[in-house]
């Protein structure tokens, strides 16, 4: 197992520290390949909001995105899925 510097580790912090952004983790597990538009009615928000926060979640790698013709489904990646162990733990 390789351990990440110090960067590395800021990138995925940040991209967790804000309660959409968990809150969109969370959803996601529960739902996985689930997309914009369902993301935005489950936590009823602002569809822009949410899709910055989901391009956020993405850059920190903890988001997968799969294109599926005109939808995009959104999957955790194995960091995002770590990263759910930590919160749940906390």
């Amino acid at each position: 197992m390789s351990f990440k510097n110090e960067k590395q580790l800021e990138r995925h912090f940040k991209g967790v520290a804000n309660h959409y952004r968990i809150a969109i983790l969370r959803l996601i597990e529960k739902n996985e390949g689930i997309t914009l538009d369902g993301i935005t009615q489950k936590l009823s928000a602002n569809f822009k909001t949410m899709s910055e926060h989901t391009r956020k979640l993405v850059y920190a790698g903890l988001v997968n995105k799969k294109y599926r013709g005109r939808a995009v489904a959104h999957s955790l990646s194995p960091y995002g899925k770590r990263f759910l162990v930590f919160i749940k733990s906390f």
